[in-house]
């Protein structure tokens, strides 16, 4: 799994591509920790390239989705792939972080 991070405005855009998985998840959740430490508060996952994930994935998003929750925080995915949605989608864990089908709707949203 590779992970890059972009600022657009005033928005933390994590863009992850491979598997996230047992394997990769720590590596994910670590780095959140790290940003989360900055108090940041608007965050976007663009989920393009991430190819798979598995419910050690879904635990970090989860985890995030809590955090962001307490400092009233927006948070949102971007560009999943049907694969990855469906995991999403059948998890129900769709409905706790809104997913939308471009970077510029997801942007929008979280602004």
């Amino acid at each position: 799994m590779e992970i890059a991070i972009t600022q657009e405005s005033n928005i933390s855009v994590w863009s992850i591509r491979g598997r996230l998985d047992a394997v990769s998840a720590p590596q994910l959740e670590e780095r959140l920790g790290q940003w989360f430490e900055e108090a940041g508060t608007k965050l976007i996952f663009n989920l393009d390239e991430l190819e798979y994930i598995s419910s050690a994935g879904l635990r970090v998003f989860l985890t995030a989705a809590k955090i962001m929750k307490t400092r009233n925080g927006k948070l949102g995915m971007a560009c999943l792939r049907q694969g990855v949605r469906e995991v999403f989608t059948v998890s129900g864990f769709i409905a706790l972080i809104p997913a939308f089908d471009t970077m510029e709707a997801a942007g929008k949203a979280v602004q």
